[in-house]
């Protein structure tokens, strides 16, 4: 019986797996996962209807299981048809979990290009897609080392 709170067998067997310097990849409903992934990246499905399941609500059951000692958003555009003039709301939640969680992490942004870049390394081991509508709610964690 697991402690923490992830209890999906799939994504559990792949993350027990994984090491220091794997990255997982939270993608939002809009993120094109079949086609941004890395060569050796598992990917789950997690998105049952639009909303169901968020990025924040995988990124909870994650963080209770695996250390993550770096967290990449997916910096997001301020010119075209998707442009924001802020950080997305959804980027307020990570840092609350995130605390919530006892880490001293800040989100790290990174540009679209160089994001789908840094997703498509060796060292990507699994991409959960949610259905998040949110707006650049991706979200890259890589996995640090269990100090206890």
């Amino acid at each position: 019986m697991l402690k923490h709170q992830l209890i999906h067998p799939e994504i559990n067997a792949i993350i027990g797996a994984a090491g220091h310097h794997s990255r997982i990849l939270i993608a939002d409903g809009n993120y094109p996962a079949s086609s941004k992934i890395g060569p050796n990246a598992a990917l789950v499905h997690l998105n049952l209807m639009p909303g169901l399941v968020t990025c924040n609500q995988v990124l909870q059951a994650i963080l209770s299981a695996v250390p993550v000692e770096e967290v990449n958003t997916m910096m997001y555009e301020t010119e075209g048809p998707y442009a924001l003039t802020e950080d997305p709301p959804v980027w307020a939640e990570y840092t609350e979990t995130i605390t919530a969680a006892g880490l001293d992490l800040e989100l790290q942004p990174i540009e679209k290009w160089d994001f789908y870049d840094a997703v498509a390394t060796p060292d990507h081991v699994l991409t959960v897609q949610s259905a998040d509508q949110q707006r650049y709610a991706n979200v890259l964690l890589s996995i640090g080392v269990r100090m206890d």
